[in-house]
């Protein structure tokens, strides 16, 4: 009884700081409208940037797969698992994001988190503990516990700043370098500097990785992220993309140069060692990425981008802050951890489905409304969320 006292200790001193998680349960598709715990809401909180996860096309491309592939993939990619669904998808993949990186080869993962491991600590072996990890200090936690993973030597620099990143570089004598950055932060919504991180890359010979989970095929003309979007290109490039975003199915890929994807192959240890994604999941994929491409992903993202400027100029915030974001993560800056829960619990009172996001997630004192907003939302769905969020600060 002695641990479980520990634990009931540790779980009351969060809820003391309105810190304490809890779960709500989701009973009908992902979409704009859905039953949460038997409600109707009006969710503004996945990540399903362009309204993928429900359409026709997609479902018809997992049943499908399912009947030609089966459920289960059976093994790891090098035993067994490697189906032929997943070697299109990467083939896929790699011609999709060929514009921006040099004789680019992919590799599929089961999860942008063991992505994200695998490549920094596969990355890492080459040189083991001559190598050097600078890493930005709001990257996501697979970023973070990839670094640690690798065991190299981990600098953290400062968000977003380039000369900073710099002087790390310069002073930095190690065998290998990789800089590694989020590309659109998950819960400000801004952009990291990839041309001038890029930029300092090349010069001093480090690899780039960059984790563009909330760009790919959400930004860009062809929905190819935030490689597009600055219209980046070189072989210093590990791109990192996930596939149960913006894509709407799931898992992630690594789109890199031929010989670094052969080199994750052989040491990257989160992908030798775990089992094969359903292939059926990669068979839906190659119909997502058909519109992700198509005529029909750029007006969804016309459409997304159309409703990002209906709520960034409707809102009339006081007391709070709207952070500076181009992109369909949009927070709402409150501070107080409990009045950020309060905010939450109103809206969602009214159907609006808006989750709060407190520390350890964002730094003390930052507690937020976290908004994401996607192609499947209408504009009337949009002011309906501004007329509560407008009315709600200025009670």
């Amino acid at each position: 009884m002695i641990l479980l006292e520990q634990l009931e200790t540790q779980l009351d001193a969060l809820s003391a700081k309105s810190l304490r998680r809890r779960r709500r349960t989701a009973e009908t598709a992902c979409a704009p409208r859905v039953t949460v715990d038997g409600n109707p809401m009006l969710a503004f909180c996945s990540n399903d940037y362009l309204g993928l996860a429900a359409h026709p096309k997609i479902i018809a491309a997992l049943q499908q797969g399912a009947s030609l592939y089966g459920v289960g993939s059976g093994a790891s990619h090098l035993i067994s698992g490697h189906s032929r669904a997943h070697a299109m998808l990467e083939e896929r993949l790699a011609d999709f994001m060929s514009p921006h990186i040099a004789s680019a080869r992919a590799l599929y993962f089961c999860t942008g988190y063991m992505a994200n491991l695998a490549v920094l600590s596969g990355l890492a072996a080459v040189s083991g503990r001559e190598t050097e990890i600078f890493s930005e200090s709001l990257n996501h936690a697979s970023l973070i516990d990839g670094a640690k993973l690798s065991r190299a030597q981990v600098q953290v620099y400062p968000h977003g700043d380039v000369m900073a990143l710099q002087a790390l570089l310069a002073a930095s004598s190690a065998a290998t370098k990789i800089v590694v950055t989020d590309s659109v932060f998950s819960m400000d919504g801004d952009l990291a500097p990839l041309p001038a991180i890029l930029a300092l890359c090349e010069k001093y010979n480090a690899w780039l990785v960059v984790d563009d989970a909330h760009g790919f095929a959400a930004m860009g003309e062809h929905g190819r992220g935030v490689l597009e979007h600055f219209n980046l290109s070189s072989p210093n490039l590990v791109y990192m993309g996930t596939l149960g975003k913006a894509a709407g199915v799931g898992g992630a890929f690594v789109a890199a140069h031929a010989t670094v994807i052969d080199w994750l192959v052989q040491k990257a240890r989160p992908y030798i060692y775990t089992t094969a994604a359903p292939p059926a999941l990669a068979h839906a994929l190659l119909a997502s990425l058909d519109i992700i491409g198509g005529e029909e992903g750029h007006a969804r993202r016309a459409h997304l981008n159309d409703l990002i400027t209906q709520l960034r100029s409707d809102l009339r915030l006081k007391r709070w802050k709207l952070m500076p974001s181009i992109t369909a993560i949009e927070p709402i800056i409150i501070g107080d951890n409990a009045e950020a829960l309060r905010a939450a619990a109103s809206l969602y009172e009214q159907g609006l489905w808006v989750p709060a996001i407190r520390p350890p997630t964002v730094p003390d004192g930052t507690a937020r409304l976290r908004i994401t907003l996607s192609a499947a939302h209408t504009q009337d769905d949009v002011a309906c969320l501004l007329d509560a969020v407008n009315a709600l600060e200025s009670d």
